[in-house]
């Protein structure tokens, strides 16, 4: 039986992809600590939208949460489940998620990001996903209080969701840091959290997951829109767009100009956060870090994507092309490879039998 279990949910663009891979590159190592990662990475993301019951849930997939949950069961020391994408399960499906770990003591951990960063890195996320809306228009229908979906999934709605589910010393908070602190940094406040003894993982640097410039993000968009029912998400739309397009071209590109949320918005952006720490500030729960760092440090003022001209979109898109041509290209080669190593063998061996 476990003795503990964390139970990361979320926030998304929290520094998830980071904490995981130092998670899971330290995966026996963390055994022998007698902390246990149950399953796979695959196996924590199949696990999620089985209890979140998702539409997109691919049905290639072999695991659910139970399944999960009865291996962490097994197991006589701490566990750790991670995925950003459990913080949007309804209260009902954080409660199942809850009950069926006990009688183990279930942590939960969420992490908190200031809003100026996290409001143009969830659009981008989304437009990733498949979506098609505006940035400007995102941004509008969160501001009149339309878009009920995306604060389902930011760090006050997250915490008290899951955290209501188990006692207050139970309940972690941790901030993300502001830019260009170490990237250590979160991953001690994690560890913390977790307990995870120093020194027994090795930490090596974030991998790069690049943020797409606003000409970049901009053609995604318009792309995304022209495919129409081709290629839908979750599963056929990781397989050819984002590894055909995002992963081997768009992410490459200059992606020379950056966008956020647009100084117009800077007010509001920071009354927000005003609002989201006082109200953290009144929930009991263990906080690593401090409640202050969700203010924004700085307020760029970085364009958005729609202020872009047909002519910087234009030139993105050409760029894109000849990204893909060379993607086809290396494709291609991959592909001949073992068809010319294989006529060189075939070769050698009838020049062989010719000698004797």
């Amino acid at each position: 039986m476990a003795r503990r279990v964390h139970l990361h949910v979320g926030a998304p663009k929290t520094g998830s992809t980071y904490v995981q891979n130092v998670l899971w590159k330290n995966r026996d190592a963390l055994k022998k600590a007698g902390i246990l990662l149950p399953g796979s990475v695959a196996a924590h993301d199949q696990a999620m939208t089985d209890l979140r019951s998702v539409p997109w849930r691919d049905p290639a997939s072999t695991w659910t949460w139970d399944r999960l949950a009865a291996e962490a069961a097994a197991w006589p020391g701490d566990v750790v489940i991670t995925n950003e994408g459990l913080g949007g399960a309804t209260a009902e499906q954080a409660e199942r998620a809850v009950r069926s770990l006990a009688p183990a003591e279930v942590h939960v951990i969420v992490a908190g990001r200031d809003l100026w960063r996290t409001f143009p890195s969830v659009w981008q996320q989304g437009v990733r996903a498949r979506n098609v809306g505006r940035l400007d228009d995102f941004l509008g229908a969160v501001e009149q209080g339309k878009n009920d979906a995306f604060w389902d999934h930011t760090t006050n709605r997250m915490l008290m969701r899951w955290g209501d589910l188990v006692p207050a010393d139970r309940r972690h908070l941790i901030t993300v840091p502001p830019a260009g602190t170490p990237h250590d940094v979160l991953w001690q406040r994690f560890a913390r959290v977790i307990g995870i003894p120093e020194g027994v993982c090795v930490i090596a640097a974030p991998p790069a997951n690049p943020s797409l410039g606003a000409a970049e993000i901009e053609v995604l968009r318009r792309v995304n829109a022209a495919l129409g029912d081709r290629y839908p998400h979750r599963t056929p739309y990781q397989k050819v767009v984002q590894r055909h397009l995002v992963d081997a071209v768009l992410k490459r590109a200059p992606n020379r100009v950056r966008f956020g949320v647009g100084a117009g918005r800077a007010g509001w952006v920071l009354d927000l956060a005003d609002r989201q720490i006082k109200e953290l500030d009144g929930y009991p729960c263990r906080v690593e870090g401090d409640l202050s760092e969700l203010r924004p440090a700085t307020v760029d003022r970085h364009p958005s994507p729609d202020e872009l001209d047909d002519g910087q979109i234009l030139q993105a898109a050409i760029e894109s092309i000849v990204g893909l041509l060379g993607q086809a290209d290396a494709l291609h080669q991959q592909a001949a490879a073992p068809r010319t190593f294989a006529r060189l063998r075939s070769r050698a061996a009838r020049g062989l039998r010719r000698d004797r």
